[in-house]
């Protein structure tokens, strides 16, 4: 257990709320500051908005651990300067509160979306490239934490994460939307499935989260992702089973079709002012391999889930027992 308290900065989303269990647990000492309130941990949450300097720093614990999980990441934020007020300006609010309240340590969650549609097995040193303001912006942000750390190298600890699509229970993001098209009997291979994709689940980012608080001064990056990588057809194939449904994927749409049908949806959601599920963005990521590799086992952390557990795990919490009654987090 930590000595000192931590706050956690976002602490009322999906990461969040799966950390601060795991805190509670080992009986840490945790205050949440977030926009809105934690449904969970009422007592321990601050309801302030991380693009408000003063409050941040007002509200954060002097001498704590600061995890900051806090991010404008949808794919249609409106307007888009949201991303660098949250992402950017945010950062920049949290480093000044670590200043003013002497916090040498700050953990600080980024995205795999800073290396773009990346070559199969980026890793950590791979080529920056985003192809969108998100993952534009998660860089910037991770900019801003290297300076905070350099001003006093040989006592700060920088911790920037990089997970890959994080996925559990009560989750509505995109592994829950594909998950629900499976259970529901209308999904549509696009493309013919051999891309593979890296996920994380979120009770293993929760808890190295943790056990980064414990890194020594430096500058510490990692991507996340949990082993081994599925391919689509297996990965689809590996949920009907636990559905109880043929394993054996009947329906498949050639990509350059599933493209057109989703810039068709774009140009009606544009017109109507009106979101929809498929996009073209989504459909290019649904169909891209992206596949990292990380060297999060050289720190000697060990996943505290196998990751076909957890896919298990959400599997029977969505779709076979009943959870109805309890909070859920929506995210892409």
């Amino acid at each position: 257990m930590l000595d000192s308290e931590i706050t956690v900065i976002g602490g009322s989303g999906f990461i969040g709320t799966v950390l601060c269990k795991r805190l509670e647990v080992s009986g840490a000492r945790f205050r949440i500051i977030d926009k809105v309130k934690s449904r969970l941990f009422t007592q321990q949450c601050i309801e302030m908005d991380i693009r408000n300097p003063k409050g941040i720093s007002e509200s954060v614990v002097r001498n704590s651990l600061i995890i900051n999980l806090a991010a404008e990441h949808r794919d249609n934020v409106s307007p888009p300067s949201l991303y660098k007020d949250v992402n950017v300006t945010g950062a920049i609010n949290v480093c000044n509160a670590a200043r003013e309240n002497n916090v040498k340590t700050i953990v600080f969650t980024s995205s795999v979306a800073v290396y773009g549609f990346a070559p199969m097995g980026t890793s950590e040193s791979g080529n920056i490239a985003p192809f969108n303001e998100y993952g534009r912006t998660k860089y910037e942000a991770e900019q801003v934490y290297k300076i905070w750390q350099a001003e006093f190298p040989d006592e700060r600890s920088l911790v920037i994460v990089r997970p890959t699509v994080v996925f559990g229970e009560a989750n509505r993001g995109n592994v829950f939307n594909l998950l629900r098209q499976i259970a529901s009997g209308r999904f549509i291979m696009i493309g013919d499935g051999q891309n593979r994709k890296s996920i994380a689940y979120v009770d293993n980012v929760a808890a190295f989260l943790e056990y980064a608080l414990k890194f020594k001064p430096g500058v510490h990056i990692y991507n996340y992702v949990d082993k081994p990588d599925f391919n689509m057809n297996k990965l689809v194939s590996h949920i009907n089973q636990l559905l109880g449904k043929p394993s054996k994927i009947t329906l498949r749409l050639p990509y350059i079709l599933g493209l057109i049908i989703g810039n068709l949806f774009d140009m009606v959601a544009k017109v109507i002012n009106r979101n929809f599920l498929i996009s073209a963005i989504r459909i290019k990521k649904f169909c891209a391999n992206s596949v990292y590799e990380s060297s999060v086992h050289e720190s000697n952390f060990i996943p505290p889930v196998p990751l076909m557990e957890g896919i298990e795990r959400t599997v029977r919490f969505e779709f076979i027992e009943d959870h109805s009654t309890e909070p859920l987090f929506f995210s892409e």
